[in-house]
């Protein structure tokens, strides 16, 4: 008896292990007869069970799937991953309650996995759970906050929860300066930037003095390159509300752009008054000195903005170093020339890198998401 009980052991033990290589190597079917057989020789094993299901849910055995993985979670209720692959298996298999129900199971048993709170996520995305969803796949996110697929979800669900509110608002009150506000922001976005000058203007009737209104018909304004309107209703916006920074800020992007460096300067020198860190107000204040020729101050605001660069982004860090590169140049500073706009280019350089690297993220997200679909 004990020869019968060592070469059955041994038996196991071979199937199990050519299992977990078949696995490994995507050999799905091999992997199967290997894992079944390993469970007949071992029924009570709940990991036997957890890899069969791991390999049929690999071939699209959605069925066995969960049989095989409901009965690793009856041996062993803990077992981590095992509520997590069930959820999906019954997710693929259009059974959503049952496949948030594993889920959440998953999440109670691994508070830590990222993607357990993701796959939960996309299962209640799925059921129409949007709100639920939002506040899962922020965890996913704050667990993982690199992970381009918890961020793609993330976005869609909190789109979709912003979707149901705006809806909601309609329903309360049609005529709300509020829905013509969210109405302009949606056509802005959509590049319908006429219709969205309308709804803009069809909020401020309905209340004038509204902070932030006017700064927003600006933005229109401006992303539909109309500047002499964009300049008015900045200028509108710190009429109502002389404390807005970001409008005097914008009123001088918009200043430097009509060929106005004077204005700019002096509305910059506010804003660095008011924010004395702001990389971009110095870099923005570099371009209006530099306008008005005055390069030795337009040098110390450039290179005010390239030395906090914790507070600039990579645009404005970039943008800083090549007018630094053409200035010192002016000035036949050739060494200096030369460091900045090395620096431009290295930066320059990892930014093309980083748009490579964003278009494969799209691309594979994208073949994801068909492989989840099917």
């Amino acid at each position: 008896m004990p020869r019968v009980v060592c070469a059955q052991e041994a038996e196991f033990e071979k199937a199990f292990h050519r299992g977990t290589e078949e696995l490994r190597n995507g050999q799905g079917n091999e992997a199967i007869a290997d894992f079944s057989r390993a469970a007949s020789l071992k029924p009570t094993f709940a990991e036997a069970y957890f890899n069969l299901g791991l390999a049929q849910l690999q071939q699209k055995h959605l069925e066995e799937a969960v049989v095989a993985l409901n009965k690793s979670i009856a041996l062993k209720p803990r077992l981590r991953g095992a509520n997590l692959f069930l959820g999906i298996a019954q997710y693929r298999e259009n059974d959503y309650p049952k496949a948030i129900a594993a889920l959440k199971r998953e999440t109670q048993i691994d508070t830590t996995n990222a993607q357990a709170w993701m796959w939960l996520g996309v299962a209640q995305l799925a059921a129409g759970d949007n709100a639920d969803a939002a506040a899962g796949l922020d965890k996913a996110a704050a667990l993982s906050p690199n992970d381009v697929d918890i961020l793609y979800h993330r976005g869609r669900a909190h789109m979709l929860v912003s979707k149901e509110t705006y809806e909601h608002m309609y329903q309360v009150d049609p005529k709300s300066w509020r829905i013509h506000q969210v109405l302009a922001q949606s056509l802005a976005e959509q590049e319908r930037y006429e219709e969205a000058v309308h709804e803009a203007q069809e909020a401020l009737q309905l209340k004038p003095g509204e902070p932030g209104l006017h700064e927003e018909l600006a933005d229109i304004y401006w992303k539909h390159n109309q500047l002499s309107n964009a300049e008015q209703e900045f200028q509108n916006e710190l009429n109502s509300d002389p404390e807005s920074v970001s409008s005097m800020y914008k009123l001088a992007v918009v200043s430097i752009e009509r060929a106005k460096p004077q204005v700019a300067a002096g509305l910059l020198a506010e804003v660095l008054r008011r924010t004395p860190r702001s990389a971009d107000a110095h870099y923005q204040l570099g371009r209006a000195q530099s306008q008005l020729g005055k390069n030795d101050d337009a040098i110390q605001n450039f290179v005010a903005a390239v030395s906090d660069s914790g507070q600039a982004d990579t645009e404005t860090l970039r943008q800083s170093y090549y007018q630094l590169a053409q200035l010192y140049r002016r000035q036949q500073r050739t060494v200096e020339s030369r460091a900045a706009l090395d620096s431009f280019m290295r930066l320059k350089q990892q930014a093309d890198v980083q748009e490579a690297q964003k278009l494969q993220d799209k691309l594979k997200r994208s073949q994801q998401m068909q492989d989840a679909a099917q």
